[in-house]
């Protein structure tokens, strides 16, 4: 072809298929803007993917190069003080024994004088080691609980403990307890009822008999006085119906003086309410006064006496009981401490203890 001309473009291949028309536009969906969809920025570039720059660059750091004699020298460090090694823990403490004597102290450790520092117009801030975090107090161990009547073992000296002179161990001699409450215990079983039950088997079981004569007195046999002793054992069987034996007898003197017994044998529990009770049943009869307490000396033996009168003469009513028998009398021209006395001396004649 002629030069300048352009060259003819090159006439289409046929491929043996029909030609494909452009695809239609797309149509917006329900809600879709009508303004087309800008395309999102591009991601800045990571900060590790950039160059690096130079932060000085262009200033003048000539100045900053300082020479080494206008520091001050640093004063010297010395090395944190190792922590003193731990032991594995034995247990709760010993106690201290009764005399303790103190070990002697030990030696004070000399430690190395500290290099003078130079003087330093504006010391430069050091950094310092943290304080050692103290640890959480521990729970008081308590000791273990002993159980009575066991001994605890021996307590051992402190480590290094050693003895004054002249000190001499004696061996502590054990208290032994059994010995003194077997015998509290013997005492307790054994001397109570013997002390109560004594006077008991020493007066039970006792037999009446009535003696012609006591001292200045003689035994009345007319019908009038037989009469009386037998009224009086019927007042006495109603009255104590546990009675084994009873007795009744008038006495008299030449003089006029008057004594009229009566009672019975028989096991008491408690004579002084028996004594007491007698009284309280011939009060009325002899119209009697305040009872009043009389020493007999002898132990579980009760006397009581008061003051009445008898068809308008006055009398001394006594009455006398123990664990084995009970005798009352009523006295006429006698006091209060004669009327007891006779009766202890009748009484000792009428009542005998039957050992057998």
């Amino acid at each position: 072809m002629p030069a300048g001309e352009p060259a003819a473009a090159p006439a289409p291949r046929w491929s043996g298929s029909a030609p494909v028309p452009p695809p239609p536009p797309r149509r917006r969906a329900w809600g879709e803007s009508a303004e087309p969809t800008p395309v999102p920025p591009a991601p800045p570039e990571p900060p590790e993917h950039r160059p690096p720059v130079d932060p000085w660059a262009g200033a003048d750091t000539g100045g900053w190069e300082l020479p080494s004699a206008e520091l001050p020298a640093l004063p010297p460090t010395l090395p944190y003080p190792a922590p003193p090694p731990t032991r594995p823990y034995s247990g709760p403490p010993a106690p201290p024994p009764a005399n303790p004597v103190a070990p002697p102290p030990p030696p004070p450790v000399a430690r190395p004088p500290a290099p003078p520092a130079a003087p330093v117009a504006r010391p430069a801030p050091v950094a310092r080691p943290p304080a050692p975090v103290a640890p959480p107090p521990a729970a008081p161990v308590r000791p273990p609980r002993q159980r009575r009547g066991k001994t605890p073992p021996p307590v051992a000296p402190p480590p290094g403990w050693q003895a004054p002179k002249g000190y001499v161990p004696v061996p502590v001699r054990k208290r032994r307890r059994w010995p003194w409450l077997l015998l509290l215990t013997l005492a307790c079983c054994c001397g109570c009822p013997a002390y109560y039950g004594m006077p008991m088997t020493a007066q039970y079981p006792a037999k009446a008999a009535l003696p012609a004569e006591v001292d200045d007195l003689r035994l009345r046999d007319d019908s009038r006085s037989e009469q009386t002793a037998r009224q009086l054992e019927t007042e006495v069987r109603k009255a104590h119906w546990l009675a084994e034996e009873t007795f009744a007898g008038v006495y008299a003197t030449g003089d006029g003086k008057r004594v009229t017994v009566f009672g019975g044998t028989g096991f008491r529990i408690t004579p002084e309410s028996d004594a007491e009770e007698e009284l309280n049943r011939l009060a009325e009869q002899y119209q009697l006064g305040e009872a009043q307490v009389v020493e007999t000396g002898v132990r579980g033996r009760h006397g009581r006496c008061a003051v009445g009168r008898d068809g308008g003469t006055d009398v001394v009513v006594c009455t006398s009981a123990d664990h084995g028998s009970i005798a009352t009398a009523v006295f006429t021209r006698l006091s209060v401490d004669d009327s007891a006395r006779l009766l202890d001396r009748m009484r000792r004649q009428i009542v005998t203890a039957d050992q057998k």
